[in-house]
């Protein structure tokens, strides 16, 4: 069996991390084509030596010198810079990309991606959000295949799989509430980056907990989930599941359930990805079905919890008003790890975004870069 080739576009975070320990638990499945990073290169260079990849890029330049030195007695290629990430898209012979960088900034090396013919895993669910409609036309005129990592899409991506979309009633999106579910709006006015942080089920990084803690992170999901399975977003529901065990789950037409059940894993999903239409052993922890605790479900409460609310808002608009959600929420969160804001400033600064720029029906690529940027200028304006 040939090895399938697999380039990881931000290596150096929680599920990149994890997909390298995926690829070397399956050394007969899966080799490194490509790793990059974007300013953590100490830890790039450590798995580079792990890993022996074809190539390596760094995308903050100045520490080009200090890869290359590291790296100097090996056969392995080192780029820099973030234009190099695409460039080296071209003459990539991988099979499959891993998008799992955070943010605005792995739309154009996974659209690149797409244009080459590779199989995309997302794990980079603002490629979706931001131009979803770009995306959908470029993935149907090539026949690429994008293959969720998101614990929730692909759990919904399992269950879809040999089902008829016609007879789905509703995809249910399931939130483990985060840190802060039970506490009032009181409470949650006074709460701490430091206490967002301490999510109660999932290892991830801080940027993607700060969105657990204030639901944001399901709204990006229920945007992502609209433009991977075509489904409105009215038959598209969020509940606070705490256990973290029923991934998600679908509702078909004739009132049967179907859910993907498993340990809050991220390697399950990305080994999915990755293997995909086949399924691999690992290594990996695995549970009883005795051993699974109460499973229970609640619906969130968007006024405790806006940024949900504003997510729906921003789908039913559609062009480019999940652009503007997303830039100004990048932009929010990082002031409120670094305590220049308060938990409830984080919609706020979401909402005055949102309803103070130019709407675009249908935004080109161009556009949507420049949404992304005045978005973020206006919402920096606010703190």
């Amino acid at each position: 069996m040939d090895k399938k080739r697999i380039f990881i576009l931000g290596s150096t975070g929680s599920i990149g991390r994890q997909a390298i320990e995926v690829i070397l638990a399956n050394k007969e499945l899966y080799e490194l084509d490509a790793i990059t990073a974007n300013t953590n290169a100490t830890f790039l260079v450590e798995q580079a030596i792990q890993t022996m990849p074809n190539a390596v890029i760094i995308h903050d330049t100045s520490q080009y010198d200090f890869v290359k030195d590291k790296l100097k007695h090996l056969p392995i290629k080192v780029f820099a810079g973030e234009q190099s990430v695409v460039d080296y898209m071209d003459v990539s012979d991988c099979h499959i990309v891993l998008a799992a960088t955070m943010g605005f900034a792995g739309l154009l090396p996974v659209i690149k991606a797409i244009e080459k013919h590779k199989r995309i895993a997302l794990a980079n669910k603002e490629t979706l959000v931001v131009a979803g409609e770009l995306i959908k036309n470029l993935v149907e005129k090539n026949n690429v295949d994008i293959i969720p990592v998101d614990s929730e899409h692909s759990a919904i991506f399992q269950c879809l799989v040999g089902e008829n979309l016609d007879s789905v009633e509703k995809l249910i999106l399931t939130a483990s509430g985060g840190p802060f579910y039970k506490k009032s709006t009181d409470e949650l006015s006074r709460v701490t980056a430091k206490e967002a942080l301490q999510h109660p089920t999932w290892n991830m990084g801080n940027k993607i907990t700060i969105d657990s803690s204030t639901l944001m992170n399901k709204g990006l999901e229920v945007i992502e989930a609209y433009w991977l399975f075509g489904i409105p977003s009215e038959q598209i529901d969020v509940v606070i599941h705490p256990s973290s065990i029923v991934h998600s789950l679908v509702q078909f037409i004739d009132g049967s359930y179907k859910a993907q059940l498993g340990l809050p894993d991220m390697r399950i999903p990305i080994q999915y990805a990755f293997s995909f239409p086949d399924r691999h052993a690992n290594p990996f922890p695995k549970s009883m079905i005795t051993e699974i605790p109460k499973l229970e479900f609640f619906k969130p409460d968007v006024e405790k919890f806006p940024c949900l609310l504003l997510a729906y808002d921003a789908i039913k608009q559609g062009g480019n008003m999940p652009c503007m959600l997303n830039a100004a929420n990048e932009i929010a969160v990082n002031a409120f790890l670094e305590n220049k804001i308060q938990f409830y400033d984080i919609p706020h600064i979401i909402e005055k975004t949102m309803s103070s720029l130019s709407f675009i029906k249908h935004p080109n690529m161009q556009q949507i870069i420049e949404t992304d940027k005045e978005s973020r200028i206006f919402a920096t304006s606010f703190i």
